[in-house]
């Protein structure tokens, strides 16, 4: 039965980082979905942009971040599913794994529409949470319009909760491996 991870946090509070080290454990019955590809791929697309840059974690992607949000959000005030459907359409259209780790789910109708399209049996949402101090860091700095609107902050009063909430402030890998293997028994 497909398992899907939901995996939400702030910026630079290594959701990237976690899913690997995620994807790593779960090894080849798993595969990493990003909500922000098909985003990133049709602003590409849209202006004419270098998609490869736009999909790093660089100056590049900061500079088109705002405009994408506001764009990405007039997209979803339409069909608020669009983007997941989008990046699962994509990561099942190839190889078939048991296990989906969402990388970037940033918005109460992201979950929504995974409990709806897959049922809530299927969904697991994992909250990571960093520090103001370790996430600046890691490079962040709080940018007005981009840290204060719903694509950060939507989640931040989730209502029924998170299934798993892991603080990813430090390096400790020898923790970082028990918290992944206790949350992978729990898959």
């Amino acid at each position: 039965m497909l398992k899907i991870v939901l995996i939400s946090g702030k910026r630079k509070c290594g959701k990237d980082y976690i899913s690997e080290r995620l994807q790593r454990r779960l090894g080849s019955r798993s595969r990493i979905v990003r909500i922000s590809e098909p985003i990133k791929s049709e602003w590409a697309r849209k202006l004419q942009l270098d998609l490869d840059a736009l999909l790093s974690d660089g100056p590049y992607k900061e500079k088109y971040r705002r405009d994408m949000i506001v764009w990405s959000d007039e997209v979803r005030a339409k069909d608020y599913g669009y983007f997941c459907r989008a990046a699962m359409e994509e990561a099942l259209s190839r190889q078939q794994t048991p296990y989906i780790l969402v990388s970037d789910v940033r918005r109460k109708n992201d979950i929504r529409w995974f409990r709806e399209t897959y049922g809530p049996e299927r969904v697991i949402t994992l909250r990571l949470t960093s520090r103001p101090e370790t996430r600046c860091a890691r490079g962040w700095t709080f940018t007005a319009g981009i840290d204060d609107v719903p694509s950060e902050c939507d989640l931040d009063d989730l209502a029924d909760g998170f299934d798993l909430v892991l603080a990813n402030d430090e390096e400790l890998d020898r923790r970082h491996r028990h918290l992944l293997d206790r949350y992978v028994g729990q898959l």
